[in-house]
């Protein structure tokens, strides 16, 4: 059950998403020796910190 009140779950949302971008692109960088896969893949991981940081109770 939800909770249709609850303001937050938009943001935790998308920080599910940064988080589960973050893994994939770290992986892909990983296995390909991409440099530019693990440089968009910390910008995910900075994204989902200052949303956690910032607008998380």
């Amino acid at each position: 059950m939800t909770d249709s009140n609850d303001p937050y779950r938009r943001l935790r949302r998308i920080q599910y998403a940064l988080f589960l971008l973050m893994a994939a692109l770290g992986t892909a960088g990983v296995l390909t020796e991409s440099l530019w896969l693990l440089g968009l893949a910390a910008w995910a991981l900075i994204a989902a910190g200052l949303i956690e940081m910032i607008y998380r109770p």
